[in-house]
């Protein structure tokens, strides 16, 4: 798989899974909506995309219109394996929408090792012995965010929030298609992050198939391109570690974000 020369591209090509376990997704019902149509959206985690295991809560989730401006969605409900949210998009507004659970924080991971023996415990009230040897001690925090568009693509919705981390496109999400490619930046607190691993997975909705995963890396401007090959829904996922802040019941935070979108036939 050939890259530009701007961007680092594909190491990886290969048919495995292993980018999806326990990964957050946000998937809408549609990425062409009419306005005036209610927009449905699914949140959770999960091994194969999308089906549901364990619901995306603890969170505020938005939509940011065409406008640049952000709202709350009109209902979410949280369900057993899944929270499902709605929004109706204004009569006679086209553009671009961006939806967004919002940052999540979840499970508390820690590690340690004490007289040889090794344990762990997700327990937040745990404490790691004294003289213990910690060899993992972060939470998780994660984002997953999608776009639909009436009508022709905006801008306004995809400029960044220069906080935490994100993917920011270069080429629209509701204009991709087979035999060109998707363009991006991946950066935290709005600075560039190089050689960053972004998963890219295939959406196949079954086990009966196994789904294409491709891994692409950024350059030093956070920048990276993934050859758009094949038609259908996908799954980016990026993971970053950074220092938990002050009073955090951890030593470090594992950010991830997730971005869904739709390759089309020419």
């Amino acid at each position: 798989m050939r890259l530009a020369p701007l961007f680092a591209g594909v190491f990886a090509c290969v048919f495995a899974a292993t980018a999806s376990a326990h990964t957050p997704y946000l998937a809408p019902s549609t990425f062409a909506p009419r306005a005036g149509d209610t927009v449905a959206l699914d949140a959770a985690f999960a091994e194969t995309f999308f089906v549901p295991e364990t619901v995306f809560d603890n969170s505020r989730f938005t939509v940011t219109g065409p406008d640049g401006k952000e709202a709350a969605l009109d209902s979410v409900q949280l369900l057993k394996v899944r929270a499902v949210g709605e929004y109706t998009l204004p009569k006679g507004t086209t553009g671009t929408y961006r939806f967004s659970t919002g940052p999540r924080l979840g499970a508390l991971f820690r590690t340690w090792e004490l007289n040889g023996k090794q344990e762990s415990s997700r327990d937040p009230a745990a404490k790691i012995p004294a003289g213990a040897k910690v060899l993992s001690n972060f939470q998780s925090l994660t984002l997953a965010e999608t776009y639909v568009t009436v009508g022709e693509p905006g801008q306004a919705a995809l400029q960044p929030r220069g906080k935490g981390i994100e993917l920011v496109p270069s080429t629209h999400p509701n204009d991709l298609f087979v035999g060109e490619s998707f363009e991006f930046t991946v950066q935290y607190d709005g600075k560039p992050l190089a050689d960053q691993k972004v998963e890219i997975t295939e959406a196949v909705w079954t086990s009966d198939r196994k789904p294409q995963v491709v891994t692409v890396l950024t350059d030093a401007q956070g920048k990276a391109s993934f050859k758009l090959e094949r038609a259908g829904t996908w799954l980016a996922l990026t993971r970053h570690r950074t220092k938990a802040p002050a009073g955090a019941p951890v030593d470090e935070y594992s950010n991830s974000y997730t971005l869904t979108f739709r390759v089309l036939e020419q």
